[in-house]
């Protein structure tokens, strides 16, 4: 059984998360979707507020006969959590090459840490390529709407935090 482990702060999800979540889910038999801890960016929502946003946006591929996406949360190091779960492969999904300078090294330095650790990456679809977390924050965060970027089960979550944090 291929296990296959997407992991990224999803801080907050966006349609370009799930485009690779629901790709991805069609080419192993098992996908976790990692909400994990960067120690060099501050989240602006918490691990389980985040969990939550995945758990809200997925629902109904979380519901489909054929579930294969579970969801978890992990704050140590990644490669640890790919071990304990047996898993076989990690998934990233890239938009540009400034993606792929930073996740080729993390795939070469996973590798050398699990030597059964291959690192699989996905292009992002040209319509959320120019898509990131941080981008919807800010523009959420200034009052914009961001309707276009995350799943309508969410953005108001968003906006009403980003506009209290702010306001």
């Amino acid at each position: 059984m291929k296990t296959a482990i997407y992991p990224g702060s999803f801080d907050p999800v966006t349609y370009g998360h799930i485009d690779i979540i629901e790709r991805a889910a069609k080419l192993f038999d098992r996908l976790i979707v990692l909400v994990s801890t960067n120690p060099t960016k501050p989240p602006t929502f918490s691990p389980a507020q985040r969990v939550d946003f995945l758990q809200r946006s997925l629902r109904k591929s979380l519901t489909t006969p054929e579930v294969n996406i579970e969801i978890d949360c992990h704050s140590g190091l990644f490669i640890d959590y790919f071990k304990k779960r047996g898993a076989n492969v990690i998934v990233k999904g890239l938009r540009a090459m400034s993606d792929f300078e930073y996740e080729f090294q993390m795939a070469l330095l996973n590798k050398d840490m699990c030597l059964g650790a291959e690192t699989v990456f996905l292009s992002a679809n040209v319509a959320s390529m120019f898509l990131s977390s941080s981008a919807v924050k800010q523009i959420a965060q200034f009052g914009g709407d961001i309707s276009a970027f995350v799943p309508h089960q969410i953005a108001d979550d968003i906006t009403n935090h980003l506009s209290t944090r702010s306001g």
